[in-house]
Protein backbone atom coordinates (compact mmCIF):
# COMPACT_ATOMS: atom_id res chain seq x y z
CA UNK A 1 0.00 0.00 0.00
CA UNK A 2 1.17 3.27 -0.29
CA UNK A 3 0.14 6.51 1.43
CA UNK A 4 -1.13 9.55 -0.30
CA UNK A 5 -1.74 13.09 1.39
CA UNK A 6 -4.12 15.60 -0.43
CA UNK A 7 -4.11 19.23 1.07
CA UNK A 8 -3.73 17.53 4.39
CA UNK A 9 -5.65 14.71 4.68
CA UNK A 10 -4.03 11.22 4.42
CA UNK A 11 -5.07 7.81 3.49
CA UNK A 12 -3.66 4.32 2.18
CA UNK A 13 -4.46 3.11 -1.49
CA UNK A 14 -3.29 0.46 -3.81
CA UNK A 15 -0.34 1.19 -5.87
CA UNK A 16 -1.24 2.75 -9.44
CA UNK A 17 -4.65 4.84 -8.07
CA UNK A 18 -4.75 7.54 -10.30
CA UNK A 19 -4.64 11.51 -8.15
CA UNK A 20 -8.26 11.88 -8.99
CA UNK A 21 -9.39 8.40 -7.63
CA UNK A 22 -7.22 9.35 -4.59
CA UNK A 23 -8.90 13.13 -4.58
CA UNK A 24 -12.67 11.59 -4.42
CA UNK A 25 -11.67 9.49 -1.70
CA UNK A 26 -10.13 12.13 0.11
CA UNK A 27 -11.98 15.35 -0.34
CA UNK A 28 -14.45 14.35 -2.17
CA UNK A 29 -16.68 17.78 -1.64
CA UNK A 30 -13.88 19.79 -2.93
CA UNK A 31 -12.59 17.15 -6.27
CA UNK A 32 -15.35 18.95 -8.87
CA UNK A 33 -13.07 21.97 -8.57
CA UNK A 34 -9.80 20.70 -8.60
CA UNK A 35 -7.77 20.77 -11.99
CA UNK A 36 -4.51 19.19 -11.22
CA UNK A 37 -2.41 18.91 -8.09
CA UNK A 38 1.62 20.01 -6.98
CA UNK A 39 3.50 17.17 -6.07
CA UNK A 40 7.13 19.18 -4.69
CA UNK A 41 7.48 21.68 -7.78
CA UNK A 42 5.74 19.68 -10.40
CA UNK A 43 2.35 19.71 -11.57
CA UNK A 44 0.41 16.41 -11.97
CA UNK A 45 -2.27 15.80 -13.99
CA UNK A 46 -5.80 13.98 -12.37
CA UNK A 47 -4.89 11.18 -14.76
CA UNK A 48 -1.88 10.34 -13.54
CA UNK A 49 -1.34 6.76 -11.67
CA UNK A 50 0.31 6.94 -8.25
CA UNK A 51 2.88 4.02 -7.45
CA UNK A 52 4.67 5.74 -4.24
CA UNK A 53 4.01 7.52 -0.90
CA UNK A 54 3.18 11.43 -2.11
CA UNK A 55 2.29 14.78 -0.63
CA UNK A 56 -0.27 16.63 -2.73
CA UNK A 57 -1.76 20.13 -3.17
CA UNK A 58 -4.57 20.84 -5.08
CA UNK A 59 -5.23 23.56 -7.85
CA UNK A 60 -8.09 24.77 -8.76
CA UNK A 61 -9.10 27.59 -11.60
CA UNK A 62 -8.25 30.16 -8.49
CA UNK A 63 -4.32 29.56 -9.27
CA UNK A 64 -2.23 30.37 -11.88
CA UNK A 65 -1.43 26.64 -13.19
CA UNK A 66 -4.94 25.41 -13.24
CA UNK A 67 -5.95 28.08 -15.28
CA UNK A 68 -3.02 27.33 -17.70
CA UNK A 69 -3.95 23.59 -17.23
CA UNK A 70 -7.75 24.56 -18.25
CA UNK A 71 -6.65 26.84 -21.35
CA UNK A 72 -4.83 24.20 -22.57
CA UNK A 73 -7.66 21.53 -22.61
CA UNK A 74 -9.77 24.10 -23.98
CA UNK A 75 -7.85 24.75 -26.77
CA UNK A 76 -7.74 21.11 -27.96
CA UNK A 77 -11.23 20.63 -28.07
CA UNK A 78 -11.04 23.98 -30.01
CA UNK A 79 -9.17 21.88 -32.71
CA UNK A 80 -10.75 19.03 -32.27
CA UNK A 81 -13.96 20.64 -33.58
CA UNK A 82 -12.38 22.38 -36.64
CA UNK A 83 -10.87 19.09 -37.36
CA UNK A 84 -14.89 17.66 -37.19
CA UNK A 85 -16.55 20.67 -39.24
CA UNK A 86 -14.13 21.94 -41.08
CA UNK A 87 -11.27 19.30 -41.98
CA UNK A 88 -8.20 20.92 -43.59
CA UNK A 89 -8.52 24.22 -42.07
CA UNK A 90 -5.83 25.37 -40.55
CA UNK A 91 -5.63 27.86 -37.44
CA UNK A 92 -3.38 29.93 -35.49
CA UNK A 93 -3.63 30.49 -32.17
CA UNK A 94 -2.42 34.56 -31.55
CA UNK A 95 -2.23 36.47 -28.45
CA UNK A 96 -4.66 36.93 -25.55
CA UNK A 97 -7.26 39.58 -25.46
CA UNK A 98 -8.50 40.02 -21.78
CA UNK A 99 -9.27 36.10 -20.50
CA UNK A 100 -9.83 35.16 -24.12
CA UNK A 101 -7.46 33.97 -27.06
CA UNK A 102 -7.77 35.42 -30.10
CA UNK A 103 -7.79 33.33 -33.51
CA UNK A 104 -7.98 33.15 -36.78
CA UNK A 105 -7.48 30.52 -39.67
CA UNK A 106 -4.41 30.49 -41.85
CA UNK A 107 -6.47 30.93 -44.86
CA UNK A 108 -9.63 32.78 -44.78
CA UNK A 109 -11.63 34.10 -42.75
CA UNK A 110 -13.73 32.80 -39.26
CA UNK A 111 -17.30 34.51 -39.80
CA UNK A 112 -20.70 34.06 -36.87
CA UNK A 113 -22.03 31.17 -38.53
CA UNK A 114 -18.79 29.05 -38.28
CA UNK A 115 -18.06 30.55 -34.65
CA UNK A 116 -21.72 29.24 -33.83
CA UNK A 117 -20.72 25.69 -35.29
CA UNK A 118 -17.64 25.67 -33.38
CA UNK A 119 -19.45 26.51 -30.09
CA UNK A 120 -22.12 23.99 -30.65
CA UNK A 121 -19.94 20.87 -31.21
CA UNK A 122 -17.31 22.09 -28.62
CA UNK A 123 -20.41 21.66 -26.07
CA UNK A 124 -21.77 18.44 -27.71
CA UNK A 125 -18.04 17.43 -26.91
CA UNK A 126 -17.51 18.88 -23.59
CA UNK A 127 -20.75 16.62 -22.75
CA UNK A 128 -19.50 13.45 -23.98
CA UNK A 129 -16.71 13.83 -21.37
CA UNK A 130 -14.28 11.74 -23.87
CA UNK A 131 -10.91 11.22 -22.13
CA UNK A 132 -7.63 12.98 -23.53
CA UNK A 133 -5.56 10.05 -23.86
CA UNK A 134 -1.82 10.31 -22.66
CA UNK A 135 0.60 8.38 -25.37
CA UNK A 136 4.36 8.13 -25.13
CA UNK A 137 5.69 8.97 -28.40
CA UNK A 138 9.34 9.14 -29.71
CA UNK A 139 10.31 12.43 -31.20
CA UNK A 140 10.53 10.72 -34.96
CA UNK A 141 7.05 9.40 -34.60
CA UNK A 142 5.49 12.92 -33.47
CA UNK A 143 7.43 14.66 -36.02
CA UNK A 144 6.30 12.16 -38.91
CA UNK A 145 2.24 12.42 -37.42
CA UNK A 146 2.64 16.28 -37.56
CA UNK A 147 4.54 16.85 -41.52
CA UNK A 148 1.43 13.79 -42.13
CA UNK A 149 -1.65 16.88 -40.71
CA UNK A 150 0.07 19.76 -42.52
CA UNK A 151 1.59 20.86 -39.44
CA UNK A 152 4.76 21.63 -40.70
CA UNK A 153 5.80 23.99 -37.95
CA UNK A 154 5.33 21.96 -35.41
CA UNK A 155 7.30 18.94 -36.87
CA UNK A 156 9.98 21.68 -37.69
CA UNK A 157 10.08 22.65 -34.15
CA UNK A 158 9.95 18.87 -32.51
CA UNK A 159 13.58 18.79 -34.38
CA UNK A 160 15.49 21.36 -31.24
CA UNK A 161 13.46 19.41 -28.52
CA UNK A 162 16.19 18.07 -26.57
CA UNK A 163 14.20 14.68 -25.26
CA UNK A 164 13.72 11.93 -27.54
CA UNK A 165 10.31 11.36 -25.69
CA UNK A 166 7.10 13.43 -26.39
CA UNK A 167 3.80 13.12 -24.47
CA UNK A 168 0.87 13.06 -27.03
CA UNK A 169 -2.87 13.52 -26.02
CA UNK A 170 -5.69 11.68 -28.42
CA UNK A 171 -9.05 11.89 -28.60
CA UNK A 172 -10.57 10.07 -31.64
CA UNK A 173 -8.43 10.53 -34.63
CA UNK A 174 -6.40 13.96 -33.40
CA UNK A 175 -3.43 14.10 -31.69
CA UNK A 176 -1.36 16.89 -30.09
CA UNK A 177 0.97 18.38 -28.03
CA UNK A 178 0.51 21.63 -25.77
CA UNK A 179 3.82 21.73 -23.77
CA UNK A 180 2.57 21.22 -20.27
CA UNK A 181 0.02 18.95 -18.01
CA UNK A 182 -3.65 18.94 -19.51
CA UNK A 183 -7.23 17.75 -18.12
CA UNK A 184 -8.35 14.19 -17.75
CA UNK A 185 -10.98 14.77 -20.21
CA UNK A 186 -13.38 17.08 -21.92
CA UNK A 187 -16.08 16.64 -19.54
CA UNK A 188 -13.59 19.23 -17.28
CA UNK A 189 -14.19 21.97 -19.71
CA UNK A 190 -17.51 23.78 -18.11
CA UNK A 191 -17.31 27.05 -19.14
CA UNK A 192 -16.58 28.81 -22.70
CA UNK A 193 -17.87 30.82 -25.26
CA UNK A 194 -16.46 31.95 -28.87
CA UNK A 195 -16.97 35.32 -30.01
CA UNK A 196 -16.36 36.54 -33.51
CA UNK A 197 -14.09 39.10 -34.18
CA UNK A 198 -13.54 39.59 -37.65
CA UNK A 199 -11.91 38.27 -39.42
CA UNK A 200 -10.49 35.81 -36.72
CA UNK A 201 -12.51 34.60 -33.23
CA UNK A 202 -11.72 34.76 -29.59
CA UNK A 203 -11.99 31.75 -27.66
CA UNK A 204 -13.06 33.16 -24.34
CA UNK A 205 -12.03 31.38 -20.68
CA UNK A 206 -13.81 31.98 -17.58
CA UNK A 207 -12.60 34.75 -15.33
CA UNK A 208 -10.44 33.86 -12.61
CA UNK A 209 -13.28 35.01 -9.93
CA UNK A 210 -15.83 32.53 -11.26
CA UNK A 211 -14.99 29.87 -13.37
CA UNK A 212 -18.51 29.05 -13.58
CA UNK A 213 -19.26 32.09 -16.26
CA UNK A 214 -17.06 33.17 -19.26
CA UNK A 215 -15.51 36.40 -19.01
CA UNK A 216 -16.79 39.42 -20.67
CA UNK A 217 -15.36 40.32 -24.08
CA UNK A 218 -13.49 44.04 -22.71
CA UNK A 219 -13.56 46.04 -26.09
CA UNK A 220 -9.66 46.64 -26.41
CA UNK A 221 -9.25 47.92 -30.24
CA UNK A 222 -5.99 50.10 -29.33
CA UNK A 223 -4.38 46.45 -28.16
CA UNK A 224 -5.44 44.80 -30.59
CA UNK A 225 -3.80 47.19 -33.52
CA UNK A 226 -0.64 47.00 -32.02
CA UNK A 227 -0.70 43.04 -32.15
CA UNK A 228 -1.59 43.22 -35.81
CA UNK A 229 1.10 45.78 -36.44
CA UNK A 230 3.51 42.91 -34.43
CA UNK A 231 2.39 40.48 -36.67
CA UNK A 232 3.22 42.69 -40.12
CA UNK A 233 6.71 42.87 -38.62
CA UNK A 234 6.65 39.50 -38.34
CA UNK A 235 6.03 39.36 -41.85
CA UNK A 236 9.00 41.36 -42.71
CA UNK A 237 11.12 39.32 -40.46
CA UNK A 238 10.32 36.39 -41.95
CA UNK A 239 9.89 35.03 -38.44
CA UNK A 240 6.12 33.67 -37.20
CA UNK A 241 7.23 30.73 -35.02
CA UNK A 242 9.85 29.48 -32.73
CA UNK A 243 11.66 27.18 -35.50
CA UNK A 244 11.78 30.56 -37.85
CA UNK A 245 13.72 32.03 -35.39
CA UNK A 246 16.02 28.89 -34.94
CA UNK A 247 16.61 28.34 -38.87
CA UNK A 248 18.13 32.22 -38.97
CA UNK A 249 20.59 31.46 -36.26
CA UNK A 250 21.54 28.27 -37.97
CA UNK A 251 22.06 29.89 -40.89
CA UNK A 252 24.32 32.74 -39.42
CA UNK A 253 21.65 34.91 -40.19
CA UNK A 254 21.02 36.21 -37.05
CA UNK A 255 23.01 39.48 -36.97
CA UNK A 256 20.73 40.72 -40.25
CA UNK A 257 17.48 39.88 -38.10
CA UNK A 258 18.67 41.84 -35.32
CA UNK A 259 19.64 44.45 -37.15
CA UNK A 260 15.69 44.68 -38.97
CA UNK A 261 14.00 44.13 -35.59
CA UNK A 262 15.92 47.33 -34.63
CA UNK A 263 15.42 49.28 -37.36
CA UNK A 264 11.37 48.81 -37.06
CA UNK A 265 11.89 50.04 -33.22
CA UNK A 266 13.71 52.95 -33.73
CA UNK A 267 11.06 53.80 -37.12
CA UNK A 268 8.11 53.25 -34.52
CA UNK A 269 9.95 55.65 -31.88
CA UNK A 270 10.11 57.81 -34.29
CA UNK A 271 6.80 58.17 -35.69
CA UNK A 272 5.65 58.78 -31.99
CA UNK A 273 8.15 61.60 -31.52
CA UNK A 274 6.67 63.05 -34.52
CA UNK A 275 3.01 62.41 -33.22
CA UNK A 276 3.72 64.25 -29.86
CA UNK A 277 5.26 67.08 -31.88
CA UNK A 278 2.39 67.50 -34.34
CA UNK A 279 0.12 67.65 -31.31
CA UNK A 280 2.05 70.21 -29.11
CA UNK A 281 1.86 67.76 -26.18
CA UNK A 282 3.71 69.13 -22.93
CA UNK A 283 3.40 66.20 -20.45
CA UNK A 284 4.10 62.92 -21.56
CA UNK A 285 2.93 59.86 -19.55
CA UNK A 286 4.88 56.98 -20.26
CA UNK A 287 3.39 53.49 -18.28
CA UNK A 288 2.94 49.84 -18.82
CA UNK A 289 3.72 46.69 -16.63
CA UNK A 290 7.09 45.74 -15.07
CA UNK A 291 9.95 44.88 -17.26
CA UNK A 292 8.60 46.23 -20.54
CA UNK A 293 11.15 48.62 -20.94
CA UNK A 294 9.54 52.09 -19.84
CA UNK A 295 13.01 53.49 -19.03
CA UNK A 296 14.85 52.65 -22.18
CA UNK A 297 12.19 53.83 -24.30
CA UNK A 298 11.51 57.00 -22.59
CA UNK A 299 15.34 57.60 -23.15
CA UNK A 300 14.77 57.18 -26.83
CA UNK A 301 11.98 58.98 -27.19
CA UNK A 302 13.65 61.79 -25.89
CA UNK A 303 16.37 61.60 -28.13
CA UNK A 304 14.32 61.41 -31.03
CA UNK A 305 12.09 64.39 -29.55
CA UNK A 306 15.26 66.41 -29.73
CA UNK A 307 15.72 65.84 -33.08
CA UNK A 308 13.06 67.55 -34.03
CA UNK A 309 13.91 70.91 -32.15
CA UNK A 310 12.03 69.67 -28.54
CA UNK A 311 13.93 70.14 -25.22
CA UNK A 312 12.38 67.07 -22.99
CA UNK A 313 13.50 66.41 -19.42
CA UNK A 314 12.81 62.82 -17.93
CA UNK A 315 10.82 62.57 -14.70
CA UNK A 316 10.31 59.24 -13.35
CA UNK A 317 7.07 58.59 -10.70
CA UNK A 318 9.27 56.48 -8.33
CA UNK A 319 10.64 59.76 -6.85
CA UNK A 320 7.00 60.78 -6.20
CA UNK A 321 6.44 58.11 -3.79
CA UNK A 322 5.85 58.66 -0.06
CA UNK A 323 7.77 57.77 2.77
CA UNK A 324 7.57 54.13 3.34
CA UNK A 325 5.84 54.79 6.66
CA UNK A 326 2.97 56.40 4.84
CA UNK A 327 2.81 53.78 1.88
CA UNK A 328 -0.71 51.56 2.25
CA UNK A 329 -0.17 48.03 3.19
CA UNK A 330 -1.28 44.80 1.58
CA UNK A 331 -3.26 42.13 3.08
CA UNK A 332 0.74 40.48 4.12
CA UNK A 333 1.34 44.00 6.49
CA UNK A 334 4.10 45.15 3.80
CA UNK A 335 3.57 48.30 2.16
CA UNK A 336 2.04 47.68 -1.25
CA UNK A 337 4.29 49.95 -3.77
CA UNK A 338 1.65 49.06 -6.55
CA UNK A 339 -1.14 50.89 -4.83
CA UNK A 340 -1.45 54.41 -6.60
CA UNK A 341 -2.11 56.20 -3.25
CA UNK A 342 1.79 55.15 -2.43
CA UNK A 343 2.46 58.02 -4.76
CA UNK A 344 1.97 61.75 -3.33
CA UNK A 345 -0.17 62.93 -5.83
CA UNK A 346 -0.95 66.10 -4.29
CA UNK A 347 3.13 67.10 -4.48
CA UNK A 348 2.78 65.75 -8.54
CA UNK A 349 -0.01 67.94 -9.16
CA UNK A 350 1.95 70.86 -7.61
CA UNK A 351 4.62 70.19 -9.32
CA UNK A 352 3.06 69.76 -12.92
CA UNK A 353 1.28 72.82 -12.55
CA UNK A 354 4.06 74.79 -11.65
CA UNK A 355 6.71 73.80 -14.19
CA UNK A 356 3.34 74.23 -16.75
CA UNK A 357 2.96 77.38 -15.61
CA UNK A 358 6.90 78.31 -16.50
CA UNK A 359 7.37 78.80 -12.78
CA UNK A 360 10.74 77.02 -11.03
CA UNK A 361 9.77 73.96 -9.24
CA UNK A 362 12.07 72.31 -6.94
CA UNK A 363 11.70 68.13 -7.48
CA UNK A 364 12.24 65.64 -5.53
CA UNK A 365 14.16 62.39 -5.64
CA UNK A 366 13.86 59.44 -3.61
CA UNK A 367 15.80 56.72 -1.89
CA UNK A 368 14.53 53.15 -2.12
CA UNK A 369 17.56 52.02 0.63
CA UNK A 370 16.06 54.41 2.87
CA UNK A 371 12.35 54.21 1.93
CA UNK A 372 12.28 58.58 2.04
CA UNK A 373 12.08 61.24 0.13
CA UNK A 374 15.89 62.86 0.31
CA UNK A 375 16.48 65.91 1.29
CA UNK A 376 17.94 68.03 -1.62
CA UNK A 377 16.20 67.45 -4.91
CA UNK A 378 16.83 69.44 -8.14
CA UNK A 379 15.54 72.91 -10.19
CA UNK A 380 13.59 72.63 -12.95
CA UNK A 381 11.84 75.46 -15.54
CA UNK A 382 10.34 74.89 -18.72
CA UNK A 383 10.79 76.75 -21.50
CA UNK A 384 8.58 77.40 -24.54
CA UNK A 385 10.44 74.51 -26.39
CA UNK A 386 10.58 71.81 -23.01
CA UNK A 387 8.49 68.92 -22.38
CA UNK A 388 7.91 66.35 -19.86
CA UNK A 389 8.00 62.63 -20.29
CA UNK A 390 6.66 61.10 -17.37
CA UNK A 391 7.77 57.47 -16.84
CA UNK A 392 5.79 55.42 -14.22
CA UNK A 393 2.93 52.24 -13.93
CA UNK A 394 0.46 54.61 -13.14
CA UNK A 395 1.06 57.19 -15.96
CA UNK A 396 -2.58 57.27 -17.30
CA UNK A 397 -4.21 56.92 -14.03
CA UNK A 398 -7.23 59.59 -13.63
CA UNK A 399 -5.86 60.51 -10.17
CA UNK A 400 -3.29 61.72 -11.89
CA UNK A 401 -4.23 62.91 -15.48
CA UNK A 402 -7.25 64.63 -13.84
CA UNK A 403 -4.81 67.61 -12.78
CA UNK A 404 -3.43 67.75 -15.94
CA UNK A 405 -5.08 69.94 -19.02
CA UNK A 406 -5.92 67.27 -21.48
CA UNK A 407 -4.84 69.26 -24.47
CA UNK A 408 -1.45 69.22 -23.27
CA UNK A 409 -1.32 65.42 -22.14
CA UNK A 410 0.19 62.81 -24.34
CA UNK A 411 -0.17 59.15 -23.06
CA UNK A 412 1.85 56.04 -24.41
CA UNK A 413 1.29 52.80 -23.04
CA UNK A 414 4.59 50.60 -23.39
CA UNK A 415 4.55 47.02 -23.12
CA UNK A 416 6.37 43.65 -24.69
CA UNK A 417 3.62 41.98 -26.14
CA UNK A 418 5.03 38.84 -27.76
CA UNK A 419 4.38 38.07 -31.00
CA UNK A 420 6.58 34.84 -31.67
CA UNK A 421 4.82 31.97 -30.97
CA UNK A 422 6.18 28.22 -30.16
CA UNK A 423 4.30 26.60 -32.80
CA UNK A 424 0.82 27.65 -34.58
CA UNK A 425 -1.49 26.40 -31.55
CA UNK A 426 0.84 27.39 -28.95
CA UNK A 427 1.62 31.07 -28.26
CA UNK A 428 4.47 32.51 -25.73
CA UNK A 429 2.89 34.89 -23.28
CA UNK A 430 3.82 38.13 -22.18
CA UNK A 431 4.07 37.72 -18.92
CA UNK A 432 6.56 34.65 -19.42
CA UNK A 433 8.62 36.69 -21.46
CA UNK A 434 8.87 40.11 -18.91
CA UNK A 435 9.44 37.44 -16.06
CA UNK A 436 12.68 36.42 -18.21
CA UNK A 437 13.67 40.10 -18.66
CA UNK A 438 13.27 40.71 -14.76
CA UNK A 439 14.78 37.46 -13.94
CA UNK A 440 18.10 38.47 -15.53
CA UNK A 441 17.93 42.25 -15.36
CA UNK A 442 17.42 41.85 -11.71
CA UNK A 443 20.51 39.16 -10.78
CA UNK A 444 22.64 41.39 -12.97
CA UNK A 445 21.74 44.92 -11.21
CA UNK A 446 20.25 43.83 -7.87
CA UNK A 447 21.52 40.45 -7.04
CA UNK A 448 18.06 39.22 -6.29
CA UNK A 449 17.83 35.65 -6.93
CA UNK A 450 15.71 34.04 -10.00
CA UNK A 451 14.06 32.30 -6.85
CA UNK A 452 13.35 35.86 -4.95
CA UNK A 453 12.54 37.37 -8.41
CA UNK A 454 9.85 34.47 -9.43
CA UNK A 455 8.82 34.86 -5.63
CA UNK A 456 7.58 38.07 -5.84
CA UNK A 457 6.39 38.06 -9.01
CA UNK A 458 2.36 37.39 -8.43
CA UNK A 459 2.31 40.51 -6.54
CA UNK A 460 3.75 42.27 -9.63
CA UNK A 461 0.97 40.74 -11.90
CA UNK A 462 -1.49 41.55 -9.18
CA UNK A 463 -0.66 45.05 -9.27
CA UNK A 464 -0.66 45.44 -12.89
CA UNK A 465 -4.09 43.76 -13.49
CA UNK A 466 -5.35 46.41 -10.97
CA UNK A 467 -3.52 49.42 -11.91
CA UNK A 468 -1.99 48.94 -15.59
CA UNK A 469 -4.22 47.03 -17.82
CA UNK A 470 -7.36 48.70 -17.02
CA UNK A 471 -5.79 52.14 -18.23
CA UNK A 472 -4.45 51.20 -21.45
CA UNK A 473 -6.63 51.69 -23.59
CA UNK A 474 -6.46 55.55 -22.06
CA UNK A 475 -3.10 55.75 -24.53
CA UNK A 476 -2.89 57.81 -27.35
CA UNK A 477 -0.59 55.33 -28.89
CA UNK A 478 1.17 52.04 -28.03
CA UNK A 479 4.61 50.88 -28.14
CA UNK A 480 5.51 47.01 -28.50
CA UNK A 481 8.71 46.62 -26.71
CA UNK A 482 9.08 42.84 -27.97
CA UNK A 483 12.09 41.77 -29.88
CA UNK A 484 11.63 38.94 -32.23
CA UNK A 485 15.06 38.02 -31.75
CA UNK A 486 15.22 38.15 -27.73
CA UNK A 487 14.32 34.83 -26.59
CA UNK A 488 18.08 33.60 -27.84
CA UNK A 489 19.82 36.51 -25.82
CA UNK A 490 17.76 35.80 -22.77
CA UNK A 491 18.42 31.87 -22.89
CA UNK A 492 22.05 32.50 -22.78
CA UNK A 493 21.87 34.10 -19.78
CA UNK A 494 18.72 32.60 -17.91
CA UNK A 495 18.73 29.21 -18.69
CA UNK A 496 21.87 27.73 -16.36
CA UNK A 497 19.87 30.10 -13.33
CA UNK A 498 16.84 28.48 -13.93
CA UNK A 499 18.17 24.79 -13.98
CA UNK A 500 19.72 25.66 -10.70
CA UNK A 501 16.34 26.18 -9.12
CA UNK A 502 16.34 22.69 -7.03
CA UNK A 503 12.79 20.99 -7.40
CA UNK A 504 11.95 20.81 -3.89
CA UNK A 505 11.74 25.01 -3.76
CA UNK A 506 8.03 26.55 -4.33
CA UNK A 507 9.58 28.30 -7.12
CA UNK A 508 10.39 25.10 -9.24
CA UNK A 509 6.86 25.51 -10.96
CA UNK A 510 7.41 28.56 -13.21
CA UNK A 511 11.45 28.15 -13.81
CA UNK A 512 10.69 24.40 -15.49
CA UNK A 513 7.71 26.42 -17.17
CA UNK A 514 10.20 28.68 -18.49
CA UNK A 515 12.52 26.68 -19.05
CA UNK A 516 9.87 24.34 -21.38
CA UNK A 517 10.26 27.62 -24.03
CA UNK A 518 14.08 28.14 -23.76
CA UNK A 519 14.02 24.56 -24.68
CA UNK A 520 12.69 25.24 -27.94
CA UNK A 521 15.40 27.97 -28.58
CA UNK A 522 18.92 27.72 -29.89
CA UNK A 523 21.32 29.84 -27.89
CA UNK A 524 22.65 33.46 -29.59
CA UNK A 525 26.18 32.85 -30.41
CA UNK A 526 28.46 35.20 -27.76
CA UNK A 527 29.31 37.16 -30.86
CA UNK A 528 26.23 38.11 -31.87
CA UNK A 529 25.57 39.96 -28.53
CA UNK A 530 27.85 42.62 -30.09
CA UNK A 531 25.44 43.66 -32.52
CA UNK A 532 22.71 44.22 -30.40
CA UNK A 533 22.46 48.35 -30.26
CA UNK A 534 23.25 50.14 -27.02
CA UNK A 535 20.27 51.77 -27.10
CA UNK A 536 17.87 48.33 -27.70
CA UNK A 537 15.14 48.07 -25.04
CA UNK A 538 16.90 44.84 -24.62
CA UNK A 539 19.75 46.27 -23.24
CA UNK A 540 17.79 47.62 -20.45
CA UNK A 541 17.78 43.78 -18.97
CA UNK A 542 21.29 42.31 -20.69
CA UNK A 543 23.51 45.23 -19.90
CA UNK A 544 25.97 47.55 -21.68
CA UNK A 545 23.34 50.05 -21.77
CA UNK A 546 24.82 53.71 -22.97
CA UNK A 547 22.17 55.63 -20.71
CA UNK A 548 22.56 53.93 -17.51
CA UNK A 549 25.56 51.43 -17.69
CA UNK A 550 29.51 52.99 -17.49
CA UNK A 551 31.65 51.77 -19.96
Amino acid sequence: MIRITIDGRQGTFDPGVTVAEALCALLPENAPQVLCTLCGGVCMELSEPLDKDAELTTLTYHHEEGRRVYERSLRFLFLLSLKRLYPGKKVRMMHSVGHGLYMRLIEGDMGHDMARALEADMRELAAQDLPFKKEIWTREEAIAYFEKEGWMDKAELLRYRPSRQITMYRIGELCEYFYGAMLPSTGYIRTFRIKPHFPGVVLMAPGENDPTQPAPYESRSKFLRQFAQSQQWCSILGAQNAADVNRMIKEGRLREFIRVNEALHDRSIAGIADEITRRGARVVMIFGPSSSGKTTFANRLAVHLRVLGQKPHLLSLDDFYRNRADIPLEADGKPDLEHVDALDIPHLTECLEGLLAGRDVLMPRYNFHTGSRMPEGWHLQLGEKDLLLVEGIHGMNDRITAEVPEQLTFGVYVSALGCINLDNHNRIRTTDVRLLRRIVRDMRMRSTSPMQTIDMWPKVRAGEEKWIFPNQEKADVMFNTSLHYELPVLKTMAYELLLAIPKSAPEYLVARRLLKVLNYFLPADAGVMHEIPPLSILREFVGECSFYDNH
